[in-house]
């Protein structure tokens, strides 16, 4: 399978003191493949080892921040050999099943995410229109979150039969009664929802969304770098103490037998859903919540 050339998916620039990494498939509502995965993380990496750097922005060129996993463009690359960079484990192209499935999505989606939690600097998200499922994973890796009012989130993936995203930090993002509605309905929920239970800092009209997150970055620029990286340690730690990474393991493997089930008794891993069945869906699920 010809997977199509697509330059530049994620860009990066430094402004000042700030490095902005900015997912870059707006064709796709900046739908992740792995080349975009492996690509956010060159410029994670790029922007750590720069000492001038002390803040990260994570932004979204076009209409929507991320729409989540690619499951569906033409450069769908999920049977690419990559390099692992996150995880230590066998590569998944020659394998096949949960074999397959397994080593490919600890290291592309759970591998990644963990990484990129533990940047020793800030990071911010800029969130603005779809932030859907794996755009959740994200958003939930960066220190804070500024959203746009007209943005909106979801992680409708239990219609796959499948108990959320692989990065399955829900309870800690909205406390544990929201993560169930939010799961068990998979209704699209606004930033001004967003911000009262707690998953995002700010919520800002969309015409001033990147002025009020430069602010911001700015401000957390001038503290000490050493006292930052070591604040957000210790922010981690406690949210680790109160389970989350243990949490996450565990529903990995829930979220895997998921995927067996699904192939076992059915047509394919994510329960004969693709990405036109669940836009679709998400469209009904955004009706109903009116």
């Amino acid at each position: 399978m010809t997977i199509p050339y697509e330059p530049d998916v994620v860009t990066y620039e430094v402004r000042d003191s700030v490095a902005v990494v900015t997912l870059n498939r707006p064709d796709y509502r900046n739908a992740q493949n792995s080349v975009m995965t492996y690509a956010l993380d060159a410029a994670f990496e790029r922007a750590v080892e720069d000492d001038d750097v002390r803040v990260i922005v994570l932004a979204a060129n076009g209409k929507h921040f991320s729409a989540g996993h690619d499951i569906g463009t033409p450069g769908r690359d999920h049977h690419v050999h990559y390099d692992n960079k996150a995880v230590m484990w066998w590569d998944h192209v020659d394998k096949q099943g949960g074999d397959q499935r397994f080593a490919r999505e600890m290291e592309v989606y759970l591998g990644m995410c963990r990484r990129w939690r533990e940047i020793p600097k800030p990071t911010i998200a800029m969130v603005q229109g779809a932030c859907i499922a794996g755009g959740l994973m994200l958003a939930w890796v960066c220190d804070m979150i500024v959203a746009s009012d007209d943005a909106f989130f979801s992680d409708p993936v239990v219609r796959m039969g499948i108990p959320g995203v692989e990065y399955f930090a829900h309870p800690w993002m909205v406390g544990p009664r929201f993560a169930k509605e939010m799961l068990f309905t998979g209704d699209r929920f606004g930033a001004q929802r967003a911000y009262e239970v707690g998953m995002v800092n700010r919520v800002v009209p969309r015409d001033d969304l990147e002025k009020e997150t430069f602010e911001i970055a700015e401000r957390v620029a001038k503290m000490p770098r050493l006292g930052l990286a070591l604040t957000k340690k210790a922010v981690n730690q406690s949210e680790d103490l109160m389970g989350m990474r243990s949490g996450m393991d565990s529903v990995f493997g829930l979220h895997h037998f998921a995927h067996a089930h699904n192939a076992e008794v059915g047509t394919d891993s994510l329960g004969g859903q693709d990405a036109k069945s669940m836009a679709a869906s998400g469209k009904s699920s955004a009706e109903g919540a009116k």
